[in-house]
């Protein structure tokens, strides 16, 4: 299926529609949307490709032909709260980030008063209750906790049904109930320009208005990869830049979890590689907890062929599903004046305990630093701690 696909896309490229037609057909033959998790992917893949020959030359005849029988609009849900919560925590895909996570942040802010997280994640908060329940079990003397988060990311699922003042009130009042007192505030910003009015933000909070004994804690769950990754010869890439930007606010500790693979190459053969032999994970994943026709399987999955159609039919601005290897990311963080800390044993053990709710197909490995979760094997999710070098 993998071969039919790469070339399906070469056909698409040179513009043969004839060909590209042929194997189309044979592809739609092969992967129907309702079959195994391995027809599911490729279909999904046949989907990205029907919509990237829309947009090009001789193929258009070609895509209006498969519109006909493909309904290529995604079904993008917009979660409420608590179907959010559920749904992350479906699967180890975003809990292992945040287990890791927080265990790093505790041992990180212990003894200060103040605890400021700026929260880049593409789950909106849902890390934020899990921390506040360990820090108030945690830490005999209560910290005040000020949480910042980015608003102007809404493009990109999974996606919330109210707005982030509203779920910064329920937050406020989640911390108030386990007598910690939080300030919530959104700022606009975008990482199309590396979250710059982010990191001004922040800047004016650490230096002018922070108080003493106050900890920055700057928490990146999958949210840095949307940063443009492109680097011409004259000027560093955005990505440099807004690490290089972090590092000048010195921060305690800076946590970085994202996806463990690599959508960046501008040929699209070795992108669809590249995503075919990685997405499968999520698909095998899926026939592990949800039956068939399930309204949670086919929001899980709307998310996958998001993702899918992005990396395969977008190119330029369009394409923001741009995951780099953590190899990469080390690579970066280093160069720009971090250095990495290991996580404990403390960190291991919450993270094996929280494995131990799911499928048998999850693990976790020790990589120097890192901690990587993996399904049947293959790097997923990985996750590293930072300090200022």
């Amino acid at each position: 299926m993998e071969q039919l696909l790469v070339h399906c896309a070469n056909a698409i490229e040179s513009n043969d529609a004839t060909l590209a037609q042929q194997i189309l057909w044979v592809l739609n033959n092969i992967a129907p949307p309702d079959g195994d998790s391995n027809q599911r992917l490729t279909c999904a893949f046949l989907r990205a490709l029907i919509t990237r020959a829309a947009k090009s030359g001789t193929c258009k005849m070609l895509a209006a032909m498969a519109n006909a029988h493909y309904n290529l609009s995604i079904d993008s849900h917009k979660f409420s709260v608590i179907e959010l919560a559920s749904f992350v925590d479906l699967t180890p895909w975003h809990r292992f980030g945040f287990t890791a996570a927080n265990a790093a942040i505790l041992e990180a802010v212990d003894g200060y008063s103040v605890i400021h997280i700026v929260d880049l994640s593409l789950t909106h908060c849902m890390q934020i209750p899990t921390l506040i329940d360990a820090i108030a079990s945690r830490f005999e003397v209560l910290p005040r906790l000020k949480v910042t988060v980015v608003g102007g990311t809404e493009d990109v699922p999974p996606k919330l049904d109210l707005s982030y003042d509203e779920l910064g009130l329920k937050l406020s009042n989640f911390a108030r109930s386990r007598n910690i007192v939080m300030e919530f505030r959104v700022i606009r910003s975008s990482y199309a320009d590396g979250f710059s009015s982010l990191i001004e933000h922040i800047r004016m909070q650490h230096f002018v208005y922070a108080e003493s004994g106050e900890a920055l804690v700057i928490n990146c769950h999958m949210m840095l990869h949307y940063i443009p990754d492109e680097t011409s010869s004259s000027s560093p890439s955005v990505r440099t830049m807004f690490l290089r930007a972090l590092r000048s606010l010195d921060p305690t500790i800076v946590i970085l979890v994202d996806e463990d693979a690599d959508f960046t190459s501008n040929n699209l053969v070795c992108r669809l590689r590249s995503a075919f032999n990685y997405l499968w994970i999520p698909y095998d994943t899926v026939d592990t907890f949800l039956p068939r026709g399930s309204k949670q399987r086919q929001w899980y999955e709307a998310d996958i062929c998001w993702k899918i159609e992005n990396v395969v039919a977008h190119e330029g601005l369009q394409r923001v599903e741009r995951l780099e290897l953590k190899s990469h990311w080390v690579q970066r963080m280093r160069n720009t004046g971090f250095r990495g800390i290991s996580f404990g044993e403390e960190a291991v053990s919450e993270v094996k305990t929280m494995l131990d709710e799911h499928a048998a197909g999850w693990g976790l490995k020790r990589e120097e630093d890192d901690l990587v979760l993996t399904w049947k094997g293959h790097n997923a999710v990985f996750a590293t701690a930072w300090l200022p070098a």
